[in-house]
């Protein structure tokens, strides 16, 4: 589950992970009150109003402003709050903004000037540990980096039933190039970062940028959340940080059915059992000259309810053009699924667009036979080559 960047800003100072200090706000008038309350509490002059949508990419995108006036504070917070944002990670359709974070500005003057680093943590699955990455080249064009000199991004994997040693915070600091009262700071910020990431059950914590400031801070400026979903039932309060307004409605709706549901562009809705051999009908549609239009598994206990659940939300997508059912009977019955499609395009009414399905498996032929002898503008097949030129006939 993403998460806001305020609401990450709060999870990490609970652990004691120095922050850029910020309030959020739904209203214009709300930033102005927010930017006079945060000079009364930091004595910051100067405000960072920004955008918060669930993508990466706000600064080039325009819904990142600096503020240097509490009448700029209002404008910048009009121009943003209601704007459709769009950066790389949100596609051409762009994000609607509701509200704004009004941060404290902490690029402030001073003797030494500041610097800006990329870190994460995540686990790496090939190994089975935690993984810290880490640069000195933080800011807007980290993916940059990472192509074109990877060398500069640095790694550290942590043994999880050890957690983070403290030379290792050390050398995270030293390969950062600091020294002194920043090197003291990055290590505390570095150990404090992996237990929130630990604690809060998290499966990516990403700060782009860390920042040292000019009197030799270290802040988290951003924060990017994940929140692992198998994990929410211990962390109810973390769980109330969702907000619907930021997911695709389609996997809004799906998860509300206990479906597995990931939106895609193509233009062959998918309906399946089972991760892998969801995998295995995207590519099949693939081949067979079609785009999959989504990811949706529905388990092994597919029955009307599911079936027709599945179906609404495939057909809600106006690209559809056909709908490939490919189910393995294996703890499901075929027929039982069969009778579960026919009851639920009844249910439905009206379906213009056509449907295959593929079933294998525990009483396949008595499920091609329903199918077959219900009337309804739906398709049968056993294999997976009948399945893939019905989709092809369809498509092409």
């Amino acid at each position: 589950m993403n998460i806001h960047e305020y609401q990450g800003k709060e999870i990490l100072k609970s652990f004691g992970v120095a922050i850029q200090e910020g309030i959020v706000a739904e209203t214009p008038e709300k930033a102005v009150e927010a930017a006079k309350q945060l000079k009364e509490e930091t004595g910051t002059g100067w405000w960072v109003i920004k955008a918060q949508i669930h993508a990466g990419g706000r600064g080039k995108g325009g819904g990142v402003k600096l503020a240097k006036s509490i009448d700029e504070v209002k404008q910048r917070a009009s121009d943003i709050i209601g704007m459709n944002l769009v950066t790389h990670q949100t596609g051409p359709e762009g994000k609607l903004v509701s509200k704004v974070l009004v941060a404290q500005d902490v690029y402030y003057p001073g003797e030494s000037e500041t610097d800006e680093f990329y870190m994460s943590v995540l686990l790496n699955r090939s190994t089975g540990k935690n993984i810290i990455m880490y640069s000195t080249e933080g800011g807007m064009d980290i993916e940059e980096v990472a192509e074109n000199t990877p060398h500069l991004i640095h790694k550290e994997e942590v043994e999880p039933g050890v957690g983070l040693q403290a030379f290792q915070a050390r050398k995270i600091a030293f390969n950062l190039g600091l020294s002194g009262k920043a090197f003291k700071e990055m290590t505390k910020f570095v150990d404090a970062l992996y237990k929130a990431y630990v604690a809060t059950d998290s499966s990516m914590f990403e700060i782009n940028p860390v920042l040292k400031t000019s009197d030799n801070k270290i802040l988290a400026v951003d924060a990017k959340v994940n929140l692992d979903d198998n994990a929410l039932f211990r962390h109810a309060d973390y769980a109330a940080m969702r907000d619907l307004s930021e997911e695709d409605p389609s996997e809004t709706e799906a998860s509300k059915s206990n479906l597995n549901f990931v939106k895609l562009d193509g233009n062959v809705g998918c309906m399946v059992n089972g991760a892998g051999l969801a995998m295995a009908t995207m590519d099949i549609i693939k081949l067979s000259g079609g785009d999959p239009a989504n990811f949706l598994d529905v388990g092994g206990g597919a029955n009307a309810t599911t079936v027709e659940a599945g179906l609404k939300i495939i057909l809600n997508d106006p690209n559809v053009k056909a709908i490939l059912i490919n189910i393995f009977g294996g703890i499901v019955r075929c027929d039982r699924v069969a009778n579960g499609v026919v009851e639920a395009y009844k249910n439905i009414g009206e379906i213009n667009v056509p449907i295959i399905v593929r079933l294998q498996g525990t009483n396949a032929e008595g499920g091609k036979k329903i199918i077959d002898e219900s009337g309804l503008k739906v398709y049968s097949a056993i294999t997976l080559k009948e399945a893939s030129d019905l989709v092809q006939q369809i498509v092409n």
